[in-house]
């Protein structure tokens, strides 16, 4: 049989193990609800709360200051318009890179403030002269994710954050791509709100988390109850919560020399190989993202003369599983809005992203695939 080699783990990774076995057991056990008085309902608010101070501990955030929620892009918008809800009398202007992930731009575009998108280099770093710019004019929130899920490259937060505090702006940092793989606490990243998904990381479907800092403060947009402090309503994913946090604490990314440091190391050196054989093996390529400050475990690259699509259908009819296009938009036939913006070349982008089952070998037979996938394709489009 043809192994198959999984290379979109920036949309969804695996199940870490230890997650998975959480997630099984708490369904299993701890199903009752967590605000009632009785015996199971005390037991599984005691499992929530241990989750929730497990979760703020990676983040460096008080446990009262993270609400958990369905998944990275409600995490997302409760804190973009939650905040502009919740911060009336500031300047109502909402400020974005242009490459922020999809969920980012789209509850900017809704939160009922202006949305000033502001340029990006070619490698998907936030120009940092035309943010102090629009943060001349005021703004409310700021928008800067830590690392771009297209592209991979991370942002120069310190000098985002210093700009926002100057400023007397909030800013909000999209760590769904980093969080369970690299540090992202509140003194690292310099965030008023961090947001994170575990699918990401190998914590589960449908569940995340925003947490926030003493000065931030926003509205909560799903009412009814009182759980989560008022902050979001709706029974808690308790399986998923237990599995999100147990994914955190099993891969210890905070503290630099765990599990997740020591994959993200291994990752780096594959990635570094992977983008110079890639460079090599096709003519008319171009490897995106910055070459160094970037995701240890992702690469995308662009093709000229070739189809994003029909390129991820070769390669998955040869094993390989990677995505193309803009993240959650990718039925919709548009361009990547992160390559456009860094005006780099969106025809023939593929993104392969991986994790600890992939090595060497894998990567060189995805080399290789990639190479004979485009040149089927240019020999096609040649003959017609």
């Amino acid at each position: 049989m043809q192994r198959r080699v999984y290379l979109d783990q920036a949309s969804a990774a695996p199940w870490h193990p230890a997650a998975l076995a959480a997630h099984g057991q708490v369904a299993a056990q701890l199903f009752a609800d967590p605000s009632r008085r009785h015996a199971g309902g005390r037991a599984a608010r005691d499992l929530l709360e241990q989750a929730r101070a497990a979760v703020a501990g990676e983040l460096g955030a008080a446990p009262e200051r993270l609400v958990f929620t369905s998944g990275g892009t409600e995490a997302i918008h409760l804190a973009v318009r939650g905040a502009a809800a919740a911060n009336r009398t500031r300047q109502p202007r909402i400020v974005s890179a242009a490459v922020e992930h999809s969920a980012v731009l789209s509850a900017a575009d809704d939160a009922g403030a202006d949305h000033v998108r502001v340029a990006v280099d070619g490698d998907g770093r936030v120009d940092l002269d035309q943010l102090e710019a629009a943060l001349a004019a005021g703004a409310l929130l700021v928008n800067v994710q830590h690392a771009n899920h297209e592209v991979g490259t991370l942002q120069p937060l310190d000098e985002v954050a210093a700009l926002c505090r100057s400023a007397d702006a909030l800013l909000h940092v999209d760590a769904c791509q980093t969080a369970g793989r690299l540090p992202v606490g509140f003194d690292r990243l310099g965030a008023d709100f961090v947001t994170l998904s575990g699918a990401k990381f190998g914590g589960g479907r449908g569940v995340g988390a925003l947490a926030w800092s003493p000065r931030a403060r926003f509205a909560p947009l799903v009412t009814g109850d009182e759980r989560e402090h008022r902050r979001r309503a709706g029974l808690e994913n308790a399986p998923g919560i237990a599995a999100m946090a147990e994914a955190l604490l099993q891969q210890a990314a905070s503290s630099g020399t765990g599990p997740a440091a020591a994959e993200a190391a291994r990752a780096d050196r594959l990635r570094r190989r992977l983008r110079e054989s890639l460079s090599a093996a096709v003519d008319d390529l171009e490897v995106h993202g910055h070459p160094e400050e970037t995701l240890p475990h992702l690469v995308a690259v662009s093709a000229l003369y070739v189809d994003g699509e029909a390129l991820v259908g070769e390669l998955d009819r040869a094993g390989f599983a990677v995505h193309s296009g803009s993240s959650c938009a990718s039925t919709s036939g548009e361009p990547s809005h992160v390559l456009v913006a860094m005006g780099a070349l969106t025809h023939g982008h593929v993104r392969a992203s991986f994790g600890p089952d992939v090595g060497e070998a894998d990567l060189d037979a995805f080399v290789d695939a990639l190479a004979t996938a485009v040149g089927a394709l240019r020999a096609r489009s040649r003959a017609h």
